[in-house]
């Protein structure tokens, strides 16, 4: 028994340790971004991890410098975001629903496309995509971004909603026809109150895809106007003579703050669904 002690021990201490060295691994480095941000000058470096004075005039800048245009590249962005998670999540939604209650034909050749489309990075499609969207005209544009961010969506996460879906039990449904409720009813009513964390899960990540995407967007828009605040950022980075790292670094900051809201608000959400879901069970 003392020896079965010692091993358990070891094994519970090596673990502590092999997740504390992680999380510093994951946390140094935002965590240097963010004091950088309020450190004095253009530069990170420092030999010291919290700054000797702070200061808000990186942050200041980003708002009042005539070279930087990021309010309007955040609001831009978060536009595109919002709008592609709607509409993503909706398109998502009701395909996988489809694929999941109905049985029609070409339904098993559908699933089988799904996957092995899945299985190819999307920048492969650009070129063919930026040609599309040259002949319709909708080249810098940010509805361009928002079809094919909604699009691309149930391409990616049709497969593992539909898997949700399935674990509903169908018997509620033929509970809801037998009190007459219609497919749509069914789906509004029964269906999506009981898939609030997979709801969630998806919010999120069609959320924080448009929100850092960087080389799609790059692509598409040309003017700087219509940027996303990740083509500005990389352009303040890029095309500077003398770059001011201290305000890449406030830059970053912002635009964790959105994603980092959203993911405290979903959290709550994802929580009481799985709670509601076995409580319900």
């Amino acid at each position: 028994m003392s020896r079965l002690k010692v091993r358990n021990g070891i094994r519970l201490t090596s673990s502590y340790i092999v997740l504390i060295i992680l999380a510093i691994t994951a946390i140094y480095p935002a965590l240097w971004i963010i004091l950088g941000a309020f450190r004095p000058g253009k530069s990170l470096y420092s030999k010291t991890l919290f700054p000797e004075k702070f200061t808000l005039d990186h942050f200041s800048e980003l708002f009042t410098s005539k070279q930087i245009m990021f309010p309007q590249w955040y609001m831009n962005t978060l536009k595109v975001s919002l709008a592609s998670m709607v509409l993503g999540v909706l398109l998502t939604l009701l395909t996988s629903y489809a694929l999941s209650r109905f049985r029609f034909r070409g339904r098993q050749n559908s699933l089988s496309i799904l996957l092995i489309l899945g299985m190819f990075p999307g920048f492969m499609s650009m070129i063919a995509i930026f040609l599309l969207l040259k002949e319709m005209g909708l080249l810098d544009t940010h509805i361009a971004l928002i079809m094919v961010y909604a699009a691309g969506a149930p391409l990616g996460l049709t497969l593992i909603t539909k898997g949700f879906f399935d674990t509903i039990p169908r018997s509620l449904d033929e509970a809801a026809r037998i009190d007459g409720a219609s497919n749509f009813k069914i789906f509004t009513s029964i269906i999506l109150p009981l898939s609030r964390p997979i709801l969630t899960y998806l919010a999120l990540l069609q959320f924080v895809g448009p929100w850092v995407d960087f080389i799609f967007a790059r692509l598409i828009l040309r003017s700087k106007p219509n940027w996303t605040v990740a083509v500005g950022m990389w352009d303040m980075v890029a095309n500077s003579q003398n770059t001011n790292f201290t305000v890449f670094a406030a830059g970053a900051v912002l635009i964790a703050v959105p994603i980092t809201i959203l993911f405290m608000f979903m959290q709550r959400l994802l929580v009481d669904g799985l709670t509601s879901g076995a409580s319900k069970g």
